[in-house]
């Protein structure tokens, strides 16, 4: 097990601008999981996943999959991308402790958060998703389950579409154990319902994709930027929070995700916006300058994808 101190040594070196790249190998080849959880914080676990797209080769473990142990029970950040992972994912946390797991928490509502809730509900656990995750997953869930199906081949038997059997709109407080937990919804951000998971008593929180460091934060078409800005600018920074567990990436700092998700997302919009004042068009926008971020993990991906929507979001404001 960790130390405290080894875990702070650790938070510093993730500060650093560490790229990942998406051709290391899977660090923990005898299990599902991309890596071995480790802990983060006395109490506070995270395996963490691959910062490249979901494959064969990772398992579809590409985010972090997080567990709190409160001396009372076990609290989980994500189903998983799919039973069997969910599954490993079990299997390591009753290596670290006999406190059974008594809830999932979905921090959104894509694939690799809740495709794995099958297996959590057929061990009566209970799941907890934001409203709009929930229907997010409701409205596209199939096509998500499909997706993992052509990349994860065997690896997705078994796994079918769940929802959370419990939800909530902007907080849900969790007094478990010697622990108190606040699940939050503070805003839009990167997708709906995407949720943050704190913990003031030791000054943690795991994020979720409202907080990017090592990987380019991806863009969707329904992703409103100046909203995600004014969220992460807002009620995030205003937690104070100490440590931070992203949604992809190892556990860092504030200063670190606010570096590159809120500052990559007000220097891509204050490239689009001059690209707009000066009568420039879609096509062009997709060559907006974005080398100061070339550092961050899938960029070959995500930059030009980011910048066209980020262009036809901002083209009417």
């Amino acid at each position: 097990m960790y130390s405290f101190k080894t875990a702070l040594l650790g938070l510093v070196l993730a500060a650093a601008p560490l790229a990942a790249h998406e051709d290391i190998a899977d660090t923990y080849p005898q299990s599902e999981l991309y890596s071995k959880p480790v802990e983060v914080i006395p109490h506070v676990w995270s395996a963490i996943g691959a910062t490249a797209p979901p494959t064969f080769e990772n398992s579809g473990h590409n985010n972090n999959l997080s567990f709190i142990v409160t001396g009372d029970g076990v609290v989980v950040i994500n189903g998983g991308a799919s039973v069997r992972l969910a599954q490993a994912l079990h299997e390591e946390i009753r290596q670290i402790t006999d406190q059974p797991v008594r809830l999932v928490i979905n921090e959104n509502g894509q694939g690799h958060a809740m495709l794995g809730n099958g297996y959590w509900a057929a061990q009566g656990v209970d799941i907890l998703a934001h409203v709009d995750a929930i229907e997010a997953f409701k409205k596209d869930g199939d096509f998500i389950l499909q997706g993992m199906q052509r990349y994860n081949r065997e690896k997705a038997e078994g796994t079918n579409l769940v929802l959370p059997n419990l939800s909530f709109e902007d907080r849900f407080d969790i007094e478990m154990g010697d622990v108190k937990i606040e699940v939050l919804h503070l805003g839009p951000a990167h997708d709906p319902g995407d949720t943050q998971v704190w913990i003031p008593q030791w000054g943690i929180v795991i994020a979720g994709d409202i907080a990017f460091h090592e990987r380019m934060p991806p863009i969707f078409q329904e992703t409103c930027t100046s909203c995600w800005i004014e969220t992460f600018d807002g009620p995030f920074t205003a937690l104070g929070a100490t440590y931070v567990i992203p949604g992809h990436g190892h556990p860092t700092n504030m200063a670190q995700v606010t570096r590159y998700t809120s500052d990559y997302l007000k220097d891509l919009r204050a490239k689009i916006r001059a690209h707009i004042d000066e009568g420039g068009d879609l096509a062009g926008a997709f060559y907006v300058d974005q080398e100061r971020w070339r550092n961050l993990d899938t960029f070959e991906e995500l930059a030009t994808k980011n910048a066209g929507r980020v262009f036809e979001e901002m083209e009417w404001e």
